[in-house]
């Protein structure tokens, strides 16, 4: 593997992520812009329409609650009959809808999303701090789910991270 063939880790966590590399052997978990080592999951769609990543959509959240989307992991993957989808409509501050193969959706001012595409809001998140600390482009990923999510739940985290412009190399737990 050449020096340009960079390949990043990203923990897509259902609170926080984080991404990773390994430089010179050591592996060094990458801060953001604020300077931590993790980005809250979040993503929020603005009433001005601007969308906002991590600790500036977390900020915002209590302002602006049916904007602003949290723990979406625990949904992605899954069917819209699923009891966490039962539990999640009576919980969540967003609104829910079932899309056309019965998966779930999210509706954020009038833009109807799919968890992947949220959950690529947030890679993209995590590629852009990469590539500013790296001070290059990023094509490739590693990403880590946890050890229970069954295929269509990876299979779902991987498209996620083709949105987001990666190749994703491997799905870990």
């Amino acid at each position: 593997m050449s020096d340009d063939d960079v390949i990043i880790g990203i923990d897509l966590g259902t609170t926080n992520s984080c991404v990773a590399v390994v430089d010179n052997g050591v592996p060094k978990v990458i801060p953001n812009r604020a300077g931590y080592r993790t980005t809250p999951s979040i993503v929020a769609i603005a009433e001005s329409g601007r969308r906002l990543i991590g600790h500036i959509a977390k900020r915002q959240a209590i302002t602006n609650p049916e904007g602003t989307v949290y723990a979406s992991k625990r949904l992605i993957g899954r069917k819209w009959s699923s009891p966490s989808v039962a539990a999640a409509l009576e919980t969540c501050s967003y609104q829910l809808a079932e899309g056309p193969h019965h998966d779930v959706r999210i509706s954020l001012r009038d833009t109807v999303y799919s968890l992947p595409e949220i959950s690529s809001m947030i890679l993209t998140e995590m590629k852009l701090i990469a590539e500013q600390h790296l001070e290059k482009e990023v094509e490739r990923a590693v990403i880590t789910v946890p050890a229970y999510f069954n295929d269509g739940q990876r299979q779902a985290t991987k498209d996620a991270g083709r949105i987001a412009g990666l190749d994703v190399v491997r799905i870990i737990n």
